[in-house]
Parts: C-alpha cells; sequence; structure tokens
C-alpha cells in the first residue's frame, strides 16, 4: 500500500516536527509544512499532498478558515483536516461548512489525528467523538454566532467587550496594548456593523458567548 502523503500548515516548528515523527509511526509521510498562512496555497500547489493538516490560527492574522476556503476554491479536490487547539462549536461548523473533512483538537492522542488522517485519505468526512452531536444540536438551535466573521483572537476581545470592559481593561486581560485592543474592536464593530454596547452584549448572548 502506498504511504500516504501529508502536508502540514502550523507555525511552531516543534508540533510540525512532533507530528512528522508521530505520523510516520502511522505510514504517513510528511512531505512539507507552510509555517505562515500566506504560503499554504503555493506549498500545497507545489507538493499536492494526499491530505492537509492545518491549523486555524497564525502568527501573520490570516485565519485558517479563510486559507480553507480559498485553498478548495482553487482546489476542489483537496482534503482538508483541521487541527487545531480551537473548540467552540461554531468555529467547528464553519471549519466543515467550508470543506473540512476532519476536525481535530490539538488536546487530541496523536494517534486519533493519524487515523483521521488516514480515513480523510479513503474519501471519508470524520467527526470525532462528540462533535456530530454537537453540530446537531447548533442546526437545531440555528444559533447564528460572530465567530464566523471574526479571528480567533477577535473573538475573545469580543466577548470581553460584550462583558462591558473597557480597551484598557481587555488590553490588561490579554495582556496586550491598549492601540492593539482600540483597532481590533473597531475592527470587530466594522466587520458586524454594530457599535452600541447593547447590540454587542445582545449579539454576544443570541451567540452563547456570554451569559444573559
Amino acid at each position: 500500500m502506498r504511504t500516504t502523503s501529508v502536508m502540514i500548515a502550523d507555525d511552531h516548528p516543534l508540533i510540525v516536527e512532533g507530528l512528522s515523527s508521530v505520523l510516520a509511526r502511522h505510514k504517513l509521510k510528511v512531505v512539507g509544512s507552510a509555517s505562515d498562512a500566506a504560503a499554504v496555497l503555493d506549498t500545497y500547489a507545489e507538493l499536492q499532498p494526499d491530505v492537509l493538516v492545518l491549523d486555524l490560527r497564525f502568527g501573520d492574522g490570516i485565519s485558517g478558515l479563510d486559507v480553507l476556503r480559498d485553498l478548495l476554491a482553487r482546489s476542489p479536490d483537496a482534503r482538508v483536516v483541521v487541527y487545531t487547539q480551537f473548540d467552540q462549536d461554531t468555529v467547528v461548523r464553519e471549519a466543515y461548512k467550508r470543506g473540512a473533512k476532519a476536525y481535530v483538537t490539538k488536546s487530541t492522542d496523536p494517534a486519533e489525528l493519524a487515523r483521521a488522517i488516514a480515513q480523510v485519505h479513503q474519501g471519508e468526512t470524520v467527526f470525532m467523538p462528540g462533535i456530530a452531536e454537537r453540530l446537531a444540536l447548533l442546526s437545531v438551535r440555528g444559533d447564528e454566532s460572530p465567530l464566523g466573521k471574526l479571528q480567533p483572537r477577535e473573538v475573545e476581545v469580543f466577548k470581553l467587550m460584550a462583558q462591558g470592559l473597557t480597551n484598557v481593561e481587555i488590553a490588561e486581560r490579554m495582556n496586550l496594548s491598549p492601540k492593539t485592543i482600540s483597532t481590533t474592536s473597531q475592527s470587530i464593530k466594522d466587520h458586524l456593523g454594530i457599535h452600541r454596547p447593547a447590540d454587542i452584549t445582545l449579539l454576544a448572548v443570541k451567540s452563547g458567548l456570554i451569559e444573559p
């Protein structure tokens, strides 16, 4: 049986190195990697791997969800396994909606990731334990969330904004500069099309980010 070729898109070299070693033990060969979101599409086109393992957060500020969308627009047959630390239901849903074939969190046993990669290579869509039920519940509730429009760090800022914290307080909580938070909060308001604090809180409650 031919070894499955895998490309890893992650901006942490230690993760790429560790996964390469682990996956090799499961007859999965890592043929290359991309450490920034901007390089993923070109590297994928060059390597043509059987499966892409994609993180959702990169240091260059580009969301992995956007990379996923752009990749599948260019290569509709690409098989992508999302591998990330984020486990919010709406992020999981958005990843599958944009074409991911599996969603695996970084807290999962690497052997489970290897199994998911193998299944995706065989043409399957994989749901880790509990995920199918969570997605079904979201569908039944008909939830709408700002997460689909925001990047992970913006989601956290949005949540704190909805709780009534000032930019200075958010900056202290997240260990970032007030200027960075001011820029981020304005970007969030522009993306969502809402500016009044009451509307921000209402949307966060509706999305399940905070308690009413």
